[in-house]
């Protein structure tokens, strides 16, 4: 099929274009880069159904794609909070067009959400009709708002246009393509780890979170887009494996072997306090399932930001 990818220089969205290409649909793929990297999608640029355009989706441009999976936007607290405003705007703007898009193509439509759109939640772990205890103006608001804007959008294209809709709420995913100043807790963690610099932990250490390695998190995605019955639909993908920040600090200094030692700072302002998906709706529709170990995957993980880091230190 010609699917088109916003936002797949990411880290997701590369992962998501390699296994598209794999299974011998035809990529087109759209990013910005202001968070995206061309390093991303090296391995396949020159891939003879991949094309790549350096394009703001908030801006008009053509395509003829049959499937949409729009995943652009910053996504990590260092991205968005240093791109506020374009956060905003790809997450109205540009969503409205890739909806009115993919009304036009009569194409199937998915739109990246966000496990932020539950803020700091009051319900635990989080079910899909829980709506969510945000802060509407404070300093994540650009990215937790603009997201919820989203799928409002997403759903009002649902009932008026009968339009082929879902959205997918991501929760904390982790795996090779992360950038490396990311900003979020594994990738920061394993930068520190293997550098041997003090591991930074935003408060006491006991706020938890769940992490689900990037190619679950991707045939999540698959499933969603391409299971009958999910029109209209929401979906988690998330990890119902639950540790404190603290701990993945701990299991990631000695899955490094790192002298590193743990250094707590002040909490960001609105960072929850407890993170996991409720994934059952996932599993009875979509038969979705994690099958990468949480050891594993970051033993793939930390050999990757390994090799990345290396090579850029060769480099400078």
């Amino acid at each position: 099929m010609k699917i088109l990818v916003t936002g797949g220089a990411g880290f997701i969205g590369s992962n998501l274009c390699a296994r598209l290409l794999d299974e011998g649909h035809t990529v087109f793929c759209v990013d910005n880069l202001i968070t995206g990297s061309t390093e991303n999608i090296q391995a396949f640029i020159d891939h003879p159904h991949f094309k790549f355009l350096k394009h703001d989706v908030t801006e008009p441009f053509e395509s003829d794609a049959e499937v949409i999976f729009h995943l652009a936007s910053p996504a990590s607290p260092v991205g968005y909070l240093e791109h506020p405003i374009e956060t905003i705007m790809v997450n109205s703007t540009g969503t409205h067009r890739m909806l009115e898009l993919a009304r036009k193509n009569n194409a199937r439509f998915l739109i990246s959400s966000t496990s932020e759109i539950y803020g700091d939640p009051l319900v635990h772990p989080q079910r899909e009709d829980y709506w969510g205890n945000v802060n509407p103006i404070g300093p994540r608001a650009c990215y937790d708002e603009s997201k919820r804007l989203g799928e409002t959008l997403v759903m009002e294209y649902y009932r008026q246009f009968q339009t082929n809709v879902r959205i997918v709420r991501i929760f904390n995913t982790y795996g090779p393509n992360s950038a490396i100043e990311d900003g979020r807790m594994i990738p920061n963690f394993i930068t520190q780890a293997l550098k041997n610099t003090p591991i930074t932990i935003y408060g006491d250490g006991n706020k938890t979170r769940s992490i689900t390695y990037v190619s679950d998190l991707v045939d999540g995605l698959m499933r969603a887009m391409f299971s009958p019955n999910t029109t209209g639909e929401v979906f988690n993908l998330g990890s119902s494996e639950e540790h404190t920040v603290l701990e993945y600090a701990q299991m990631i200094i000695r899955l490094c072997n790192s002298s590193s030692e743990i250094l707590f700072e002040t909490s960001r302002v609105d960072d929850p306090e407890r993170r996991r998906a409720n994934t059952t709706k996932a599993q009875q529709i979509l038969g979705w399932q994690r099958k990468v170990d949480m050891e594993e995957g970051l033993r793939q993980t930390i050999e990757w930001f390994g090799k990345r880091i290396a090579q850029y230190s060769t480099v400078s």
